[in-house]
C-alpha cells in the first residue's frame, strides 16, 4: 500500500475546463500548473486528471488514439512532466486517468487490426470471423471495414474493445481464452503505458470501466486475475503508485483485484445514489434532501459490511461528484451540501473532491452535448475564478470556450466565495483541515462504528476514533440517544445540543464532537 495514502485528499480536475493559460478558450496543463497552490490550499495534496491524452475527442478523451502522448490542445509530453515535477515539490500527487477497456477507432493498434491481412495486432481487439456474424447479444459494429468481420465496443460507436479474451466461451469460432497469447499481449501493452507515464513522474491511475476487461465474465473472476497480476507489477517496480478503479464492488475491486482504492459510484437506488441523488417521481428522496424522506439503512446496509470485509486491503473512495454525473446544486440546496460535504470528508477511505463542488458550481441544464458529454455535459462547465470577463476561466472570447460559463449574476467563484466565513468554500476547507489534523481518527484508517442509524428515520450519527459524528438533513428537529459524553465540539453547522445522554440536532445541522 502506497504510504501517502494514508494522509491524502484528491482533487479531480476535467483538464480542459479548469484553467486556460494560454486564451485558447480551453483549459490545459500549464493552467493546472498555475492553479497547484489554490488546490494545496485547499487541503487537497493529490490531483486525479481525466484523460489528457491524444484523442479526436468523440467522447471527450476517453477515446484514446495514443496513449502515449499529450493532446496538443493541453500542451506537450514535457508540460505533463513538468506539472508532474512541480507538484512533487510541492508535496503533492498526480494520477492520469487509464482507459484500459478500448481505444478510439483511429488508434494506430485498431487501424492496423482492422486490416484483411493477418498482423500481430489482428486480435488486439475483438473481431467475429465473418461480417454475417453480429451476435444481438453483443455491441457490435457490424460490415464497415474491409475486414471479414465485425468488431465489439464498449460504448459509443468510435470505440473498439480492447481483446482481453472470453471467461466463458460461447462462440468458440471468434472468441478467444484470457491465456491466448494475443490477449496476453493486450495486457503487456497495458502495462508498457503505465510504466512509460511512471517512468516520468506519474504517481498511479484511476481507471476507467476497471471491471470491463474480459468480456462473458459475469463475476468479474479473470478480470480481477489480470488487475492482480497488474498489481504484482506495481509492488515489484513501483511500489508508491497508486491504483483507484471505477468498480464500485470493493471486494472484487480491493480485494480480488488488487486495487488501493474503489469509487463508491453513483449507480442508481444503491448506497451512494440514496445518500445524494436520489430523485422517485419526481420526489426526492435522498438522505441529504431537507424534505426528509430519505432512509440511511440502504447506505449503512452496503457500506459497512464492505468496509469490513476490505479494512486491510484497501480504500473506499467517496467523491463529492464527478465528470459523469450530475452536481449536488442539481437536487440539494447549499445547506444540504454543507452536510454532504462533511459528511463525505470524515467517512474512511481517500475522498476526492470535484472541481468547482467547493465553491458550488452548479450543474447547467440545457447545454448542448460537447465531445459526447450528452446529460454530462452540464457537470463539465468551464471553472469559476473570479468575477471577470469569463468567470476568470480563460481570456479567450466567449464564443472560443469549451463550454460556457455560468450566465447567472449570482454565479460562485472563487472570489466572491472565499473571504465568506460561512460559505461553502470555507466549509469544505475546514472540513478538510479537521480530516488531515486528525488524521488517526478521521482518515482513511480510522475506526468506523454506527451509533445511530434506523430506517426512514433521522439523524445519522457514527464514530470515528474519539469523535462523534452526527448530521441530520432533514427540516425537522430530531432527538436520539447518545451513549457517549460529549468533550468539547470541534464543528457545527446549525443548532445542535446535549443533555441526559441526548443528542438533539436541528434542522439541516452537522455536529464533530470529542468524546470523555
Amino acid at each position: 500500500m502506497p504510504q501517502w495514502l494514508k494522509d491524502t485528499v484528491f482533487y479531480e480536475i476535467y483538464p480542459q475546463s479548469f484553467y486556460d493559460s494560454n486564451g485558447d478558450g480551453i483549459g490545459d496543463i500549464n493552467g493546472i500548473i498555475q492553479k497547484l497552490d489554490y488546490i494545496k490550499s485547499l487541503g487537497c495534496n493529490a490531483i486525479w486528471m481525466n484523460p489528457c491524452y491524444d484523442s479526436p475527442f468523440m467522447d471527450a478523451g476517453y477515446d484514446v488514439r495514443d496513449y502515449k502522448k499529450v493532446a496538443p490542445r493541453y500542451g506537450t509530453n514535457e508540460d505533463l512532466e513538468n506539472l508532474f515535477k512541480i507538484a512533487h515539490e510541492k508535496g503533492m500527487k498526480i494520477l492520469l486517468d487509464l482507459v484500459p477497456g478500448h481505444t478510439s477507432d483511429t488508434h494506430e493498434w485498431f487501424a492496423k487490426s482492422k486490416q484483411p491481412v493477418q498482423s500481430e495486432y489482428s486480435n488486439r481487439y475483438i473481431w467475429t470471423k465473418s461480417v454475417w456474424d453480429a451476435p444481438p447479444n453483443y455491441r457490435m459494429m457490424v460490415g464497415i471495414t474491409d475486414r471479414d468481420g465485425n468488431y465489439m465496443v464498449n460504448y459509443f460507436c468510435s470505440q473498439p474493445a480492447l481483446n482481453y479474451g472470453f471467461h466463458d466461451i460461447t462462440h468458440p469460432e471468434w472468441q478467444l481464452p484470457c491465456d491466448h497469447p494475443d490477449c496476453l499481449a493486450t495486457v503487456e501493452a497495458l502495462k508498457d503505458i503505465m510504466r512509460f507515464w511512471l517512468d516520468r513522474g506519474c504517481d498511479g491511475f484511476r481507471v476507467d470501466m476497471a471491471d470491463s476487461l474480459v468480456k462473458n465474465d459475469d463475476e468479474k473472476v479473470a478480470t480481477a486475475r489480470i488487475w492482480k497480476g497488474i498489481r504484482k507489477m506495481l509492488d515489484e517496480e513501483y511500489p508508491e503508485a497508486a491504483l483507484v478503479s471505477e468498480w464500485c464492488n470493493p471486494v472484487r475491486s480491493l480485494y480480488k483485484g488488487g486495487f488501493h482504492m474503489d469509487f463508491y459510484l453513483d449507480h442508481r437506488g444503491n448506497g451512494y445514489s440514496t445518500m445524494f441523488r436520489y430523485i422517485v417521481d419526481g420526489e426526492d428522496r435522498s438522505f441529504f434532501s431537507k424534505n426528509g424522506k430519505g432512509d440511511i439503512t440502504v447506505f449503512t446496509d452496503e457500506y459497512v459490511p464492505n468496509l469490513r470485509a476490505t479494512k486491510d486491503c484497501g480504500y473506499i473512495s467517496m467523491f463529492t461528484s464527478n465528470h459523469d454525473i450530475p452536481r449536488m446544486t442539481n437536487n440539494l440546496d447549499e445547506t444540504a451540501r454543507k452536510l454532504a460535504f462533511c459528511t463525505i470528508f470524515t467517512m474512511p477511505g481517500v475522498p476526492f473532491l470535484y472541481y468547482g463542488d467547493e465553491i458550488g458550481m452548479r450543474y447547467q441544464n440545457g447545454l448542448t452535448s460537447k465531445e459526447g458529454g450528452f446529460s454530462r455535459t452540464g457537470s463539465r462547465t468551464p471553472m469559476q475564478w473570479t468575477n471577470g470577463k469569463n468567470l476568470g476561466f480563460s481570456t479567450a472570447d466567449e464564443d472560443k470556450l469549451y463550454l460556457p460559463v455560468d450566465k447567472s449574476e449570482d454565479a460562485p467563484t472563487v472570489e466572491n466565495q472565499q473571504d465568506k466565513k460561512d460559505s461553502i468554500f470555507n466549509t469544505v476547507k475546514d472540513i478538510i483541515k479537521i480530516r488531515r489534523d486528525n488524521n488517526s481518527d478521521l482518515g482513511p484508517d480510522g475506526d468506523f462504528e454506527v451509533v445511530y442509524a434506523e430506517r426512514n428515520k433521522y439523524p445519522f450519527v457514527y464514530k470515528r476514533g474519539n469523535f462523534i459524528i452526527g448530521v441530520n438533513p432533514s427540516s425537522n428537529t430530531e432527538t436520539v440517544p447518545l451513549g457517549y459524553a460529549p468533550d468539547d465540539v470541534v464543528y457545527q453547522i446549525g443548532g445542535v445540543s446535549f443533555a441526559d445522554g441526548m443528542l438533539t440536532l436541528e434542522k439541516q445541522s452537522f455536529v464533530l464532537f470529542r468524546t470523555l
